[in-house]
């Protein structure tokens, strides 16, 4: 892929690029979960400014963050429906 005029590509283009990379994954899943892959990508796309400063040389990296704190927000909005004291569960162990 060519990058006109920059160093290195904006982190909206690497994504993109990043999700076509990922193309013969996608397409060996069934049809349910291709939608389901689309979708997991596009969450990461939420926080595609947090990964473009988060200035990665491995740019995988930035969007699996990205998703892994998605899902964390989403177990703990979750959690708050259920009444389970999140904060309080997910505190660091003490060593």
């Amino acid at each position: 892929m060519k990058w006109v005029g920059r160093t290195i590509p904006s982190f909206r283009l690497s994504q993109v690029y990043e999700e076509s990379e990922w193309k013969p994954f996608r397409n060996a899943l069934d049809k349910p979960d291709r939608k389901e892959f689309d979708r997991m990508f596009a969450a990461s796309r939420l926080y595609v400014s947090a990964c473009s400063y988060a200035t990665r040389p491995v740019r995988i990296q930035a969007i699996f963050m990205a998703l892994a704190f998605h899902h964390y927000k989403q177990l703990a909005e979750i959690a708050e429906k259920a009444g389970i004291p999140w904060e309080a569960a997910n505190e660091p162990i003490s060593r």
